[in-house]
């Protein structure tokens, strides 16, 4: 019975933050989708001066055997991703100051669009790279 509720707290918590959120209209959630931009852009732009990148280390976790050709095509990539993470969280922190709807239309749709998007055409353009250097 414990570990069912330990499993469900974050659940719990989570949409108590939302009705706190609803009915007090705190401006401070407007906060996290920036926040939690540059988090990620963070993480991104720190691991360009390490060994690996994140996303060489993710792609090695899925094959082990990459020839330096796609290492330094997932590294680029990180670059892509830094540039387009940092976009995204000078975007986020303008429409704080706009109107809501401007907000969450944002926050709430476009950013997570335009993520899919460069998902997409990465991943089109990963399968043109590997034909073309015959990597498949």
């Amino acid at each position: 019975m414990k570990k069912k509720i330990i499993s469900i707290l974050p659940l719990i918590f989570t949409i108590c933050l939302l009705v706190l959120f609803y009915f007090k209209r705190w401006v401070v959630i407007k906060f996290y989708p920036p926040i939690m931009n540059f988090f990620f852009f963070m993480v991104f732009f720190i691991s360009l001066f390490t060994e690996k990148t994140v996303i060489q280390k993710i792609a090695l976790a899925m094959n082990p055997s990459l020839s330096p050709l796609e290492l330094d095509y997932t590294k680029k990539l990180t670059y892509i991703w830094c540039v387009f993470l940092f976009l995204n969280f000078l975007v986020s922190v303008l429409t704080i100051f706009m109107s809501d709807k401007i907000w969450l239309v944002y926050n709430g749709f476009l950013s997570y669009f335009l993520v899919g998007t460069i998902f997409i055409v990465e991943y089109i353009v990963r399968l043109m790279f590997r034909k073309r250097h015959n990597l498949l």
